[in-house]
C-alpha cells in the first residue's frame, strides 16, 4: 500500500473482480464471455483459457501424483456441469492419466453422467452443503 499509492479497498477490488479470467481476458471472468472471445480470435481471451486450462490440469495431475493415479475424475459447478467444450479440452491433457471424453456422451451430459470412462459430471448441490452447515451451527 505505501509503496504502489494502493488503498486496500482498491486491492480488494483488483484481487476479487479484476484478477483471474477477468484480468487475463480483459473482459469477464464468466468463461462463457472468455470462449465467445476465444473463438472470436481474441489473443486474450485465448490467453485466459489456456492459463485455466494449464492450472486445472496441473492440479489434477498433481494430486493424481499424490494418490499414486485416479481412479475417476468428477466435473462439477457451473464450468464442470456447463461447459462440454471445457470438459473436453481439460482431459484432452489429461490422456496420460487414462482419463478420455466420449465426444457424443460429453456434448449430451450437463448433470450426472458418465462422458467417459472414468470421467463424470456430478450435479452441484450447494444448497444442501448450506443447510447441513447452518443446521451444525445452530445445534
Amino acid at each position: 500500500q505505501q509503496q504502489a499509492d494502493v488503498t486496500v479497498e482498491d486491492l480488494a477490488d483488483g484481487l476479487e473482480r479484476r484478477s483471474g479470467l477477468a484480468g487475463l481476458s480483459g473482459t469477464s471472468g464468466d468463461m462463457r464471455d472468455v470462449l465467445a472471445g476465444v473463438d472470436a480470435g481474441d489473443p486474450d481471451a485465448r490467453l485466459a483459457y489456456d492459463v485455466w486450462l494449464h492450472r486445472l490440469r496441473a492440479g489434477v495431475a498433481a494430486m493424481a501424483a499424490a494418490m499414486g493415479g485416479i481412479d475417476a475424475l468428477a466435473f462439477t459447478g457451473g464450468i464442470g456441469e456447463h461447459v462440454a467444450r471445457a470438459r473436453a479440452d481439460a482431459c484432452a491433457g489429461l490422456a496420460f492419466l487414462g482419463l478420455a471424453v466420449d465426444d457424443a456422451a460429453n456434448a449430451a451430459t450437463t448433470a450426472d453422467g458418465v462422458i467417459g470412462g472414468a470421467v463424470v459430471v456430478v450435479t452441484a448441490r450447494e444448497d444442501l452443503q448450506v443447510a447441513t452447515e447452518v443446521r451444525a451451527v445452530l445445534r
